[in-house]
């Protein structure tokens, strides 16, 4: 299964590179720091690892123009240089700082760095100005190598250059690299999401939607009011299982549409399909794989109760862990094969068992393998299925 992409790695790479280079970066006060409860050392190096994360939020998409734009003035900040400039191989991302009049030549500087992806220092020479008040005399510009491709080139302006500077502008453009992969694996992400969501949709039970119509035409002659309720239940739950919305919705949207399918299987099932539901007030706000509760009932109601002589019942429960919550479907029809199901989530098999590895997948690519579904079932013993989701995850953002 695709393992987790946690977008608070960026910050820590940045802390692990960047730390160093603050450190550096203050070497001349050398351990003479203030006896305070912060050293200088200690709020140099705050400051840089939080502009680092504040240029990490412009990069969450890759070498965008406009995020490019907007992390630029955070990575001059890093570099402590008058200008900074970003180039792809189309052109320039990106130039903060003064001396515009140099901006259309920082693409001509940094082709050799594009086409041989080593680190170059430009002089006085090279960066020619005759502009006596003009800050941009030299350059450093280091390569941006990504998935070892050279993707785009960090130049820093200055006065002048030193050792100092070439190995600061290298380390930043290796950091640069690092959140361009972690936009590209983000992407992935979203893609293999969108693929499994539909693959959800296609996988949506024809069974139900037939044996629902099928229900709400035995009430309408009988009782109109109550096959208009159904068909409006009906009208809801599909609108909302084949939305075309956001990857994500909070857990009071999915119970609702829980609330939705169990109405219309209650129609067919009447008193063989009981229901339970205990949720702590305090995890409806929470924000989970949209789709990821509704499979499990409708899997506890095919293959649990439908075959169960008299029926069963179906116990939804919702409780705060503290920072996570935690979702369980449980009940007691006919059971499986623990083997069949650790198939299906394993992904050897498609299994009969609906949605059970789409949701699993789903769960470990937001969250990582801790947060998979646990199966507990035997045959003859029941199925209960639980998962935890955290309460606070970035960029899980439930879409209206």
């Amino acid at each position: 299964m695709p393992g987790s992409v946690h977008l608070p790695t960026a910050i820590f790479v940045a802390g692990g590179m960047l730390l160093l280079y603050a450190l550096s970066r203050l070497v001349s006060h050398g351990r003479a720091a203030s006896r305070g409860f912060v050293s200088e050392v200690d709020q140099a190096t705050h400051a840089t690892l939080h502009t680092a994360s504040l240029a990490a939020r412009h990069l969450q998409d890759g070498l965008t123009p406009e995020g490019s734009a907007r992390a630029a003035k955070h990575l001059r900040g890093l570099l402590g240089c008058p200008v900074v400039a970003l180039t792809d191989a189309a052109g320039i991302l990106a130039w903060d700082g003064p001396a515009e009049h140099h901006r259309n030549r920082a693409h001509g500087h940094a082709a050799e760095v594009m086409r041989t992806g080593r680190t170059i220092v430009l002089g006085a020479a090279e960066v020619a100005c005759s502009d006596p008040d003009c800050p941009v005399r030299s350059a450093v510009i280091a390569p941006v190598v990504a998935e070892d491709r050279v993707m785009a080139a960090v130049a820093a302006y200055g006065p002048h250059t030193s050792a100092g500077l070439a190995r600061a502008t290298e380390e930043v453009a290796r950091w640069v690299a690092t959140q361009v992969e972690l936009a590209d694996l983000g992407h992935q992400r979203s893609r293999a999401m969108e693929a499994e969501l539909r693959a959800l949709r296609a996988q949506i039970s024809p069974h139900f939607i037939y044996n629902s119509l099928a229900a709400i035409a035995s009430f309408v002659r009988t009782d109109p009011d109550r096959a208009r309720e159904l068909l409006l239940e009906f009208a809801d739950f599909t609108r909302y299982a084949l939305r075309r919305g956001g990857a994500f919705t909070t857990l009071a949207e999915e119970l609702r549409n829980v609330e939705r399918y169990l109405v219309l299987e209650q129609a067919r099932f009447g008193d063989r399909l009981r229901v339970s539901l205990m949720v702590a007030p305090e995890v409806l706000p929470v924000t989970l794989p949209y789709l990821s509760v509704q499979p499990l009932v409708e899997n506890a109601v095919r293959h649990g109760l439908a075959g169960k002589p008299g029926g069963g019942r179906i116990r939804i429960v919702a409780t705060d862990e503290g920072s996570a919550a935690e979702i369980t479907v449980e009940d007691d029809g006919v059971g499986s094969d623990p083997e069949a199901i650790r198939e299906v989530l394993d992904q050897r098999t498609d299994g009969d068992s609906i949605g059970l590895g789409n949701v699993d997948a789903r769960l470990r690519q937001v969250y990582g393998d801790d947060y998979g579904l646990v199966v507990e079932t035997a045959p003859g013993a029941g199925t209960k299925v639980t998962f935890r989701v955290p309460k606070y995850a970035p960029g899980v953002h439930a879409t209206p």
